[in-house]
């Protein structure tokens, strides 16, 4: 098993009181977002908001935070993050804020210290891209959704 990693976390003002994101189980990929409202805001269908949750991060330098939708959020109500996963960059210092959608069919009521997301901490790898004549063949080739050559 592997060590936790480390992440400094700001508490803004209008995040005091509510939950610090931690994993619910052992096998847990994410944390919950909590919205840091000061009052409940409706959501109606097909409109999006960005919704503030109180926390800033400092992420180290090879690691992104990723905002992901919940699940049940997106089923159940059909409210997702609609970048999703939104980026956190390592070097970013400013509050963490959830653009959500309605998808739904009816007006979702978002209040103070809802689970309205999730947070996923991964590594990234930065890459130089090197431009070429042509690519190696492999056995797909360039084969993919909507493709003319793709077999149905």
């Amino acid at each position: 098993m592997s060590h936790p990693l480390h992440i400094n976390v700001e508490l803004m003002e209008h995040a005091k009181g509510l939950p610090i994101p931690s994993y619910q189980t052992d096998g847990a990929a994410g944390m919950d977002l909590f919205a840091a409202i000061d009052k409940p805001i409706k959501l109606s269908p097909l409109e999006r908001i960005l919704i503030p949750t109180g926390l800033k991060l400092s992420l180290p330098s090879n690691m992104e935070a990723q905002i992901r939708p919940r699940s049940g959020l997106a089923f159940k109500q059909g409210i997702t993050v609609l970048n999703a996963p939104g980026t956190i960059d390592s070097d970013y210092r400013g509050e963490i804020k959830i653009l959500l959608i309605n998808l739904g069919q009816n007006i979702f009521k978002i209040e103070h210290g809802a689970r309205v997301a999730q947070l996923v901490i991964a590594p990234i790898t930065q890459a130089n891209l090197n431009v070429v004549l042509t690519l190696d063949a492999t056995q797909r080739g360039h084969g993919g959704f909507g493709s003319t050559d793709q077999k149905v």
